[in-house]
């Protein structure tokens, strides 16, 4: 049970969890850790996300719309620079109270108010037990149980500040006794996603059979360029991986990256099948391409994420150190590589990984 919650409920039956972000794949896949942590403690309860973003209607929204730890899925456009959108966005908290009628909810976001107020309407509106970061002095005064700052947490486990993205999540699970304790980030493929697998299977022709390796070099945004590996490195490290291997290799990308994968090609001496699915798939077909890869090497982005929360063995290649961003797992392996002088490394650590044998996702 949670700590002072009512002894009056013996079970409980719903939570609403408030997310405020960016609307990039990995800044909402990564809380699925605490989305399974919060299964595991409550496992009868149903969890709801309310997701508040500037940038609704993004592509990252069908992903997580359809995760399979969540009961659902609301988004709202957080900017309430006039009245009349402060007042669109109280409306749009009260149907999602109505919806959900949660026992418990939490607000993962450490700064600002704008959470913090609408988690305290929130908790009026259905006399919910709430949680949420003190990060600041007043903060604490909207929620039942405040979890200590973020400097706190991070003392009392023995962590560096910044956090990495995926524990920053646990700070504001304090109060209900809620480690992670390793716990990785999670996804499952839909129908869609296994449906797309076979028709890439068709289009292989007599490679069909063959293992897949996959490729993600982009990092789907424009500002995101300084993220992408050397293209000589990423084609030596393909080339020998396919003439070892026999794999082939399945490129992957957005629709604004074709170009960053023709070039790729030009430089890429193939000795096996090579198919070109860069923006040729929406989220979920493409989840269902990684799931099927052997292996799966990205840069810094939205698939490497999908990869490991797939349990794909995943080389993830950075431009430059950013701890924060890693992924500690035995699938997977991080590493910087600025340029073809790590190929060797690479090779090793792909070789690593290889070795590894998927284990099932937990009910």
């Amino acid at each position: 049970m949670i700590k002072g919650y009512s002894g009056q409920r013996q079970a409980l039956r719903s939570i609403l969890m408030l997310k405020g972000h960016s609307a990039g794949i990995g800044d909402l896949l990564r809380s699925s850790a605490a989305w399974r942590a919060l299964r595991n403690q409550f496992p009868e309860a149903r969890l709801h996300l309310w997701f508040l973003t500037k940038d609704p209607g993004a592509p990252s929204e069908q992903l997580i719309a359809r995760h399979h730890l969540l009961a659902s899925f609301h988004v709202s456009d957080k900017r309430t620079r006039d009245r009349t959108a402060r007042q669109r966005l109280l409306a749009e908290a009260r149907k999602v109270a109505e919806e959900t009628r949660p026992g418990l909810i939490v607000d993962f976001e450490p700064n600002g108010f704008r959470t913090s107020l609408l988690t305290w309407r929130l908790g009026r509106w259905t006399r919910a037990w709430t949680v949420g970061i003190a990060q600041a002095p007043l903060r604490r005064l909207f929620y039942r149980q405040p979890a200590p700052c973020v400097a706190i947490y991070a003392r009392r486990h023995g962590m560096s500040l910044p956090l990495e993205y995926t524990e920053r999540d646990f700070v504001a699970l304090g109060p209900l006794d809620i480690e992670r304790r390793g716990i990785p980030i999670e996804l499952r493929e839909t129908e869609e996603g296994k449906a797309f697998r076979a028709h890439v299977r068709d289009e292989l022709g007599g490679h069909n059979g063959t293992p897949l390796l996959g490729l993600n070099i982009g990092c789907g945004t424009p500002d995101a360029v300084a993220k992408r590996p050397d293209l000589g490195l990423m084609a030596d490290l393909v080339q020998e991986l396919q003439r070892r291997h026999g794999f082939a290799l399945v490129l992957t990308g957005a629709p604004n990256e074709r170009e960053i994968s023709r070039q790729f090609l030009a430089r890429f001496q193939a000795t096996g099948p090579v198919l070109d699915l860069t923006g040729r798939t929406n989220l979920l077909e493409l989840a269902g391409v990684i799931a099927g890869c052997r292996l799966f090497i990205s840069s810094d982005s939205g698939p490497y994420h999908i990869s490991v929360a797939l349990r794909v063995p995943t080389l993830a290649i950075f431009r430059f150190p950013n701890p924060v961003h890693y992924h500690r797992h035995e699938w997977v392996e991080c590493r910087v590589a600025p340029d073809a002088q790590g190929v060797t490394a690479l090779l090793e650590a792909a070789e690593r990984l290889l070795q590894f044998t998927q284990s099932p996702l937990p009910a």
